[in-house]
């Protein structure tokens, strides 16, 4: 056992804080002498450890315990979370180090004022109070979101442009990122959640009778009559009984939860496990013949654009797709009441001119040179409405 003053020497945290611990009750000590002297074992030692590393993390005390005393609270898994935020943290002080080097040596110019992020990364902290429920949901855990939060201290810069890009500014970024917590993104997705649980977990009965009768010979043609027959019926009791479905984008929806049969390895996996090994595939197929040509209209679009890579994407035929893509963009942001900033194409454009990953992923699906082909359509398109 050790006093207030030891712990208090040994790990550089001051008596009164330590008593303070105390008070909120986010570090009892382990015994309380008749002459009313804090005590504190090795376990409470470790507690304050985890406190600590959270506090190092800039996580507010009141966020510290509910997560350390949450009936779900694993220890092991906290340090291996606060592990990975520590590293990002360490990360960005690094290259924030790298940056100072290079203005010193006069490489790099840009106004501080311009790029104070303070205002963001508060607008971050601030929504675990307002919109708990919705950042669990959405990110699994609040470890999860903190983590989210580390990693975008890292890219501090980048976000930074990104925000000035498409809205305007970092402080209409920050109006937008309050906002779009409050659009039907998170009603839609919580609806699609329900969808997918009820059939994993058998609790819409004529869905499970359709899905068992659709698996039960995975050696059928998933194109055939009777498969068919069997998706469409799946397709109907789905757009009936389920909201998301119903909107009108619901035929959108449908498509994207065709998708995730044949291309979400962890909706594959658990699907597998319940039906079998191919199951998901077979699923996907079957779903996947019985949508026909029926595609997301910006899917379509895009299709359009790069139906030809070695057309001009300045001419006035590619131009006139780049605003229909605009228009359906808009449509789709507005149904959301997403707020898609002033310049949402142009930084889009920017994505697919000097973003690897979308590059890489648009020539993939569209050909060699389409990542470049868009982003210059989008571009001219964006600076032409300006």
């Amino acid at each position: 056992m050790r006093t207030v003053k030891q712990v208090s020497d040994l790990t550089g945290i001051s008596v009164r804080m330590l008593h303070y611990y105390d008070e909120i009750g986010l570090l009892k000590p382990s015994e309380v002498t008749d002459a009313g002297y804090r005590l504190y074992d090795d376990e409470a030692l470790m507690t304050l450890q985890q406190i600590l590393f959270y506090k190092e993390l800039d996580i507010p005390l009141k966020a510290v315990k509910e997560i350390m005393y949450s009936p779900h609270y694993d220890k092991i898994q906290a340090l291996e979370n606060q592990k990975k935020l520590l590293i990002l943290k360490c990360n960005r002080l690094n290259d924030l180090v790298k940056l100072i080097d290079k203005t010193l040596k006069g490489e790099t110019a840009m106004s501080f004022k311009e790029f104070d992020m303070s205002e963001y990364f508060n607008a971050l902290e601030d929504l675990k109070k307002e919109h708990k429920d919705k950042i669990i949901k959405a990110y699994g855990s609040m470890d999860k979101y903190n983590e989210f939060i580390e990693r975008c201290r890292s890219k501090e810069v980048e976000i930074a442009r990104m925000a000035i890009k498409q809205y305007g500014s970092i402080k209409k970024y920050v109006k937008a990122i309050k906002r779009n917590y409050n659009s039907n993104v998170f009603i839609l997705a919580e609806q699609y959640e329900e969808f997918k649980k009820d059939c994993l977990e058998d609790k819409h009965p004529e869905l499970k009778e359709l899905y068992k009768a659709l698996v039960a010979d995975l050696g059928k043609d998933p194109s055939s009559k009777e498969i068919q027959r069997i998706a469409q019926e799946i397709k109907n009791t789905a757009q009936r009984d389920y909201e998301i479905f119903k909107i009108d984008t619901g035929n959108e929806y449908w498509y994207s939860m065709v998708q995730i049969y044949l291309l979400l390895p962890d909706w594959i996996k658990a699907v597998d496990e319940k039906y079998g090994t191919g199951a998901a595939i077979f699923i996907g197929k079957a779903l996947k013949t019985n949508l026909g040509d029926k595609q997301p209209k910006i899917k379509v679009l895009y299709e359009k654009l790069t139906s030809d890579l070695n057309k001009n994407p300045y001419s006035e035929e590619m131009q006139k797709i780049v605003a229909e893509i605009a228009n359906e963009t808009h449509r789709q942001h507005e149904t959301l009441k997403i707020d898609e900033g002033e310049n949402y194409l142009g930084y889009m454009a920017e994505l697919y001119l000097s973003d690897s990953a979308w590059a890489k992923e648009a020539d993939n699906r569209y050909g060699n040179g389409a990542s470049k082909f868009i982003g210059e359509a989008l571009k001219f398109y964006s600076e032409g409405v300006k």
